[in-house]
């Protein structure tokens, strides 16, 4: 039976898409002019990535561009979200790299020529080693490089490029880079992972200035947002678990930007290490200029207990990753029980109404809230190939068709979502993980690089097409 949100229709001009990034795929690690980004150097560090992977050649995106804007085209997307690795762009922290620039170029180009709109993200955690040993982002003075380069790239692509996103999972880069190390640079320095929270908060003002100065309409930012609900709503140390959580998670990011102040609790939380000393005069006014559109980037949701000690029966922690940068800001006693529900290959809960449920609350606590677009959503599974060659990915198929079907009844409980990028279009190097979690509706095979389309590939197109015909939709755009 075919899934019910393919008879769903949808509001005029939603953009339906997939997402990458520019490490996770592109290879060519000392090609065109790159040098190292700090995840090529993490990479070489024993024992930092599964099974001793790097980057170095991903899955050949560099090479093979043209071939995946063909499968992209085939797909029906209407949007292709990407990253610029600042890497590729001033390598070695030193002049503009025009050969790096040169390929993103193309890509605009075949974007273009297949009508699929350029979706640029500029930061996708790829900052250049050489400015990681000056101080990285517990250096303020990144984020003036920051916006230098995005002033680089915008004078490459901004004739083409109409839509560009600061900041990818900011409290990625920040707090798992810096505070937990399980992230580059690998660092554990309480004080410095709260400073690159603020700087990259930084430099996503100056940028957004910097490119509305330039002329960009369509700024944004992307988030990776979670719900954070007590598992006792009775008991004060589960919601003050809660609490605390909800802070790291969502409302250090969302309250500067949308609000232009820390939350109160934030700042008293975070005091001891130091996030009231780097705040400068001018600089939430910066950090709060207005948006087009917000980024939410979501794969689960997260129960939370304030006792340790409570795991869950079956012993896993879905929070795991995040729990580990909250040690040294007070929280040791946050534990992720378990709800009993079913679990992707990372550990994962699925629950496709905690997006829903995290869409809405958007709406109603934040009364400046820009669009919303769902920047990534996907899920990780052992993809096994059928002796045809096929991958039935019957899991992940269900988990995007569910998720979406949460975002249109967020729509019609008002939450103003305007587009959908599933996560991810191809297999990739995810990160700390190396090449052993498959995210992508299209397999790699790490062999011999030959992409299929897997069966949620299959059904995310034919979703597409059903959206197109079902709805009168005007060409892909935000509103000016």
């Amino acid at each position: 039976m075919q899934h019910p949100t393919y008879q769903r229709q949808w509001p005029e001009g939603f953009i339906w898409g997939s997402a990458t990034a520019a490490a996770q795929i592109e290879g060519a690690g000392r090609e065109g002019g790159k040098e190292d980004s700090i995840w090529d150097h993490f990479a070489r560090i024993p024992g930092a990535i599964a099974n001793g992977e790097n980057l170095d050649q991903a899955v050949d995106h560099y090479h093979r561009m043209p071939q995946d804007v063909r499968l992209m085209k085939e797909l029906g997307l209407d949007s292709y979200r990407f990253s610029t690795s600042w890497a590729r762009v001033r390598p070695g922290d030193r002049a503009v790299n025009r050969e790096g620039l040169d390929f993103y170029s193309r890509l605009v180009d075949e974007l273009l020529e297949a009508g699929i709109l350029p979706w640029l993200t500029l930061y996708h955690w790829d900052l250049p080693q050489a400015l990681e040993e000056k101080g990285g982002w517990a250096n303020r003075d990144t984020a003036y490089r920051f916006a230098e380069y995005a002033n680089d790239v915008y004078s490459a692509l901004g004739d083409r490029v109409q839509h560009w996103t600061t900041f990818n999972e900011p409290f990625c880069s920040s707090l798992l880079g810096y505070g937990s190390g399980v992230h580059a640079p690998g660092r554990q320095e309480p004080a410095a992972a709260i400073a690159a929270v603020h700087h990259q908060h930084l430099a996503h003002g100056l940028a957004v200035n910097a490119l509305r100065e330039r002329g960009a309409q369509h700024l944004g930012i992307t988030l990776n947002l979670s719900n954070s609900i007590p598992r006792n709503s009775q008991d004060p140390v589960d919601l003050d678990a809660a609490r605390r959580f909800d802070s790291l998670q969502n409302r250090i990011f969302l309250d500067p930007i949308l609000r232009g102040a820390y939350p109160e609790d934030s700042l008293r939380d975070l005091g001891p290490f130091g996030l009231p000393d780097v705040i400068l005069p001018g600089d939430l006014e910066l950090i709060s200029a207005p948006l087009e559109f917000l980024g939410v980037n979501h794969y689960h949701d997260d129960l939370i207990s304030g006792h340790a000690d409570d795991a869950g029966s079956d012993g896993h922690s879905g929070g795991a990753e995040r729990a580990s940068a909250s040690p040294w800001i007070g929280s040791e006693d946050i534990a992720f029980p378990s709800r009993g529900l079913p679990r992707t290959a990372m550990g994962w809960e699925v629950n496709p109404d905690g997006l829903r449920k995290l869409l809405v609350r958007l709406g109603e606590e934040y009364p400046s809230l820009p669009p919303l677009y769902i920047t990534e959503n996907g899920a990780a599974y052992e993809d096994t190939v059928s002796p045809d060659g096929a991958v039935h990915d019957v899991e992940r198929t269900r988990f995007i068709l569910d998720h979406v079907a949460s975002v249109g009844e967020a729509i019609d409980q008002g939450a103003d979502v305007r587009g959908y990028f599933v996560w991810s279009l191809l297999d990739n190097f995810e990160w700390s993980w190396g090449y052993g979690k498959r995210f992508g509706i299209v397999r790699v095979d790490y062999g011999t690089l030959e992409r299929t389309v897997k069966d949620s590939g299959k059904a995310y197109a034919g979703l597409i097409a059903a959206a197109q015909r079902s709805t009168s939709r005007l060409a892909p755009a935000l509103p000016a």
